[in-house]
């Protein structure tokens, strides 16, 4: 097994994390959207929310002390989107009652298919469930549908996320009750 940390990711990673970002989904979501959808699409449907960095709902992965991965889930109502995103509702959800939203995963395409994604999944999931959420949503990929199927999520919903560049980037939304 892969000696892996996870831990918060920190405000000053930003630029390490957007960097990472933009190589996961040159690469590894190439096969599933369009050059052009992808230029879109980063720094706006992907890129770093500092607002879950600074919820402490946001983690990094390290091997070997290198960020490999992140992702996180969110209390408040945002269910995909970088900070620029400009119709985000950052108000808080109700536990118990809304869906805690899981969010941004991505992961370093020399490390991918190593498991590391679903071991931060239920990182996640295990922190909603400490604050008091019993469902989770998310806004998944066409490339991450089948890790998110893989852990019980269920698909209810394909839309079209709008890019700045007037195209639009295919999006699942996915449900799973945390239990």
């Amino acid at each position: 097994m892969l000696d892996l940390t996870i831990r918060p990711a920190r405000l000053d990673e930003a630029d390490v994390l957007t960097a990472l970002i933009e190589r996961s989904v040159r690469i590894l979501q190439a096969e599933d959207y369009s050059p052009e959808q992808l230029d879109g699409a980063l720094g706006s449907v992907f890129g770093v929310d500092r607002q879950l960095i600074r919820d402490q709902s946001y983690f990094v992965v390290e091997e070997g002390g290198q960020i490999v991965a992140c992702g996180g889930w969110s209390r408040r109502r945002t269910l995909f989107g970088a900070d620029a995103v400009s119709d985000r509702n950052d108000s808080e959800l109700t536990p118990g009652v809304d869906a805690a939203k899981v969010r941004a995963f991505f992961v370093d395409p020399a490390h991918a298919r190593k498991g590391i994604g679903g071991r931060l999944l239920e990182a996640c999931e295990a922190a909603a469930r400490a604050h008091g959420f019993t469902d989770a949503e998310l806004g998944a990929t066409l490339t991450g549908v089948p890790l998110y199927s893989r852990y019980g999520y269920a698909a209810v919903e394909q839309y079209d996320a709008p890019l700045p560049n007037g195209l639009g980037l295919p999006i699942v939304r996915m449900v799973k009750a945390l239990g």
